[in-house]
């Protein structure tokens, strides 16, 4: 049995997606490999595997430690990617970025969820070589398809007429999800129902904060914006939707759009580089708000389009089915406790 000890604080925090890979990885391994993992949260006792989700001080001072085993970092963000959603005093945003390298920096391996990072790890002194890419995933078990009847029910539970379109996103509300671009669509579209789910997870340093404040607040009468939602609640949302749509700016892997996929509820993404390998085969790509707003209107009278874009949802479901990188994670944390040299 290998000793793997998981050192996180995304729990904090709810509805940001650090939480809900970390979670979803924990019962992943509760589920399939029970007899093979030993996992710890938050402890340092002597351990041959030592897996970082977050970046604390705490756990950064824990890295020099002889009894951490191999140090694994997980790549949920870069310091780009804080930039544009945290609003901090430039010395801080620099101390931060330096720290944030300055981790990594101290693992002896990375794991990313795009591979499109890798060459943005390198930019910054990182070796390629240390760096493993395992995408995201999410639990069938918890995000699946609601039956017909189901849908209808769930339409009157949340005060939906049967034919209403609905656009519905989700994520942290802050200028690089795109939730300015997502409010300008309702307004276009008064006649369609729309739903943000969400909410400032870093309250007044959230970039953007004071005109979305105010702009949530004055929010159009057919747009929704329910705050943060219980991650078991969400699969509801999804089956409620025509169609997911994520307008950011700036990702890894989201996994609001895996829990769109896993639910087959059709996706549309702004068409970014970074999606090229992981989301475009799967989704619909608009570059701006004008084409999300063309394709909102073609997808909404094409029930065939419709019925295409739920079955590429099913296929992206099983191309990051939980069995799949059940597998994928095993190999990993084997092969990393062989180069660790040790099994408890």
């Amino acid at each position: 049995m290998i000793d793997i000890h998981m050192f996180s604080s995304a729990d904090k925090v709810a509805g940001q997606g650090v939480g809900a890979v970390y979670t979803e990885l924990l019962d992943l391994l509760d589920k399939y490999f029970p007899g093979e993992f030993r996992i710890r949260i938050n402890k340092y006792s002597p351990s041959v595997i030592s897996h970082y989700h977050t970046i604390d001080p705490a756990f950064f001072a824990s890295t020099f430690s002889k009894r951490r085993g191999r140090k694994i970092g997980y790549v949920h963000f870069l310091p780009d990617t804080l930039d544009q959603s945290l609003r901090l005093p430039g010395v801080a945003r620099w101390s931060l970025d330096k720290y944030v390298i300055a981790f990594y920096k101290r693992m002896d391996t990375l794991v990313v969820v795009n591979p499109n990072f890798i060459p943005r790890l390198a930019a910054y002194g990182i070796d390629p070589k240390k760096v493993t890419y395992i995408p995201n995933f999410v639990s069938r078990e918890t995000f699946y398809p609601a039956k017909p009847d189901e849908k209808v029910q769930l339409r009157q539970q949340y005060g939906i007429a049967p034919d209403d379109f609905v656009v519905f996103g989700a994520g942290q509300v802050q200028d690089r999800k795109g939730v300015d671009d997502f409010i300008a669509l309702a307004k276009r579209n008064p006649d369609m129902r729309f739903i943000w789910a969400g909410g400032f997870s870093f309250g007044m340093i959230t970039n953007g904060y004071d005109h979305l404040k105010s702009a949530v607040a004055n929010a159009p009468d057919n747009l929704t914006f329910t705050g943060i939602v219980p991650r078991e609640d969400m699969v509801d949302y999804y089956n409620i939707a025509d169609v997911f749509l994520l307008p950011s700016f700036e990702e890894l892997f989201p996994m609001a759009v895996l829990e769109a996929f896993s639910t087959e509820t059709p996706v549309m993404v702004r068409d970014l580089a970074l999606y090229d390998e992981i989301i475009e085969p799967f989704a619909m790509m608009a570059k701006d708000a004008d084409a999300m707003n063309q394709k909102l209107l073609a997808l909404r009278t094409d029930p065939a389009a419709q019925a295409h874009y739920a079955a590429l949802s099913q296929q992206a479901a099983a191309t990051y089915s939980e069995a799949r990188l059940a597998r994928v994670w095993e190999h990993f944390y084997t092969t990393q406790a062989a180069m660790a040299g040790a099994r408890s």
